[in-house]
């Protein structure tokens, strides 16, 4: 599987760090406090992937409510803070980003600031030198903007790129630029019963668990596997 791989771009959170459970979490308890009552399971299928800015435009047309001003710089406070606490990258990772023998970069539809405090929390920072945000391009995920924009700042064509990606509108952001893409499915929030990812993508290929990452892709890495 794979051809001519020469990037991958990774998503961060749900991918790379375990996070999105963290930050259904605060959303739920954040938005009950408003009279909006959500579960896990919906923000899985409505706001995997999203930005800020998309989730809150949701709300306001699903639910009639306009967030306060101040709610995305507390629900932000609040989830660094759980961050700082509790956050764990995902199970594998690790071995994964210390063996690519290929350049890799995370692509993100959070904030600059929230990824590089995210990415400290698990002691991630030094791993990554090139990350790239919704903050940086015009149209967030689905739009292809974001990967178009890793790609060509890390001078790698779009075919030549594997996005690594929890959520549709990443997946379908990543089909949109014209580069192969890999549905991983191991992070804690995903409901293991029902796969709406899957179910929007069938074809894509998946990925439960890192282990199996370099048995797809056994040219990515320099460590045998013999």
């Amino acid at each position: 599987m794979g051809c001519n791989i020469d990037l991958v771009i990774f998503d961060c959170d749900g991918v790379v760090i375990d996070s999105e459970v963290l930050s259904a979490r605060v959303l739920i308890d954040m938005l009950s406090d408003l009279n909006i009552n959500i579960d896990a399971h919906y923000v899985q299928q409505h706001f995997l992937g999203c930005s800020f800015k998309s989730v809150s435009e949701k709300i306001a047309s699903v639910f009639g409510v306009d967030l306060p001003a101040q709610f995305e710089s507390e629900y932000r406070h609040t989830l660094v803070t759980m961050f700082v606490e509790h956050l764990q990258p995902t199970a594998g990772i690790k071995n994964i980003l210390l063996n690519l023998n290929v350049p890799f970069c995370i692509a993100t539809s959070s904030s600059l600031q929230r990824t590089q405090k995210a990415l400290s929390a698990v002691k991630f920072d030094s791993l990554f030198k090139h990350i790239f945000t919704s903050e940086e391009v015009s149209l967030g995920k689905p739009a292809p903007d974001l990967f178009l924009h890793a790609a060509k700042k890390m001078g790698v064509l779009p075919a030549n790129c594997l996005v690594i990606e929890d959520s549709s509108a990443g997946i379908q952001a990543a089909i949109n630029a014209n580069m192969q893409v890999m549905h991983y499915f191991g992070g804690q929030h995903l409901d293991k019963g029902i796969n709406h990812v899957h179910i929007n993508f069938p074809d894509v290929a998946l990925l439960s668990h890192w282990d199996s990452f370099f048995t797809t892709y056994p040219t990515l890495t320099h460590k045998s596997l013999l």
